[in-house]
């Protein structure tokens, strides 16, 4: 019989399943979990698999008793009350075991797998990478290769990654979520962080902590190349900046070099040795700007010089005035630090 309450209920199941569907629909976002890419990313979707089924079962179990419930028992014109099952042994003593044997079933890859992420870095040969938190963007340092530089960390394929992490100012959170977990920054505590990655490829990662204004555009990238373009890459970065050819090349260095930014901004091989704004040395061979807000393009880079507050609002680089001519020469100049 078609009723109102019939066509709604049949209405509310239609929205559900719609619903449901639709988020199997998303697109490939790089800040993923579940398509991890070291071992450690791939231990935690293990463990987030393994809970995920559970739930899915006690989900299925739950509702499909539940569901014949309404429908076996359900109540009848002339049905006598029926009989309660309060203090009934035998039930509460089923239904509070098993969900704690499902919980043992769960804390036990729990555990272990907090133990095997938590530990010190398990290879005496691994690449070890200083992280620096800082409003609002990282800095990477390279002890044994003496390379310092922002926002985009190189490392090596198959070798394992031990991150030594800190704060500069305020709580961070340093997650890559291919590669690892999420580990904090506290101030005046240094934390580790390892993993090895498994495939080549350029990763996105971003603070998970609220930590200020711009926390939302506190992104960074990790690019995980193959051993020979990881050396490389590393003794490029090792090296001071190359003295620019260009013509408007080297007037964008007096530029830098009369104005705030030598202030702030370090390029070894020059007098500017800045330590609060990020090493821009090789500048000129990243991907990205503003810690991953644009892509290091020449327009950008003239985007962001012109107007630092409008592209990244709060951050600490003040906006100098410079005239259009002086834009260009600067952007030929940072372009030309590789």
């Amino acid at each position: 019989m078609d009723t109102p309450l019939r066509r709604r209920a049949i209405a509310a199941l239609v929205l559900f399943l719609g619903v449901l569907v639709s988020q199997g629909c998303g697109g490939e976002y790089p800040q993923s979990t579940l398509h991890p890419s070291s071992d450690s990313a791939t231990l935690i979707d293990q463990l987030f698999d393994q809970i995920f089924w559970w739930a899915v079962g006690v989900f299925v179990v739950v509702e499909g008793i539940l569901i014949y419930v309404f429908v076996r028992f359900r109540e009848r014109p002339g049905d006598a009350r029926p009989k309660q099952v309060h203090g009934h042994l035998l039930l509460e003593v089923g239904w509070t075991l098993a969900p704690a044997l499902i919980l043992v079933a769960i804390a036990i890859p729990s555990i272990r797998a907090i133990f095997i992420i938590d530990r010190s870095t398990p290879d005496p040969e691994a690449l070890v990478v200083e992280v620096i938190g800082k409003q609002w963007w990282w800095e990477f340092r390279y002890p044994e290769l003496g390379i310092v530089t922002a926002n985009e960390a190189h490392v090596p394929v198959g070798r394992t990654v031990d991150l030594r992490l800190r704060s500069a100012d305020v709580m961070h959170s340093f997650w890559i979520p291919r590669l690892a977990g999420k580990r904090d920054l506290v101030p005046g505590i240094e934390n580790q962080l390892w993993f090895r990655p498994d495939s080549v490829g350029v990763y996105h990662g971003q603070c998970a902590e609220f930590c200020g204004t711009a926390h939302a555009l506190m992104g960074m990238r990790v690019i995980v190349d193959e051993p020979d373009d990881f050396e490389r890459w590393a003794r490029a970065n090792a090296a001071p900046a190359s003295t620019p050819a260009a013509a408007e090349a080297r007037a964008g260095q007096g530029v830098f070099m009369a104005n705030a930014c030598v202030s702030c901004h370090a390029v070894r091989g020059t007098p500017a040795a800045g330590q609060f704004g990020p090493d821009l040395t090789h500048f000129g061979s990243r991907l990205t700007i503003a810690s991953g807000v644009l892509e290091n393009t020449p327009a950008n880079l003239a985007r962001w010089l012109d107007s630092t507050q409008h592209v990244k609002p709060g951050n600490p680089m003040p906006e100098v005035e410079l005239s259009d001519a002086q834009i260009r020469q600067l952007v030929a100049y940072l372009g030309s630090l590789r």
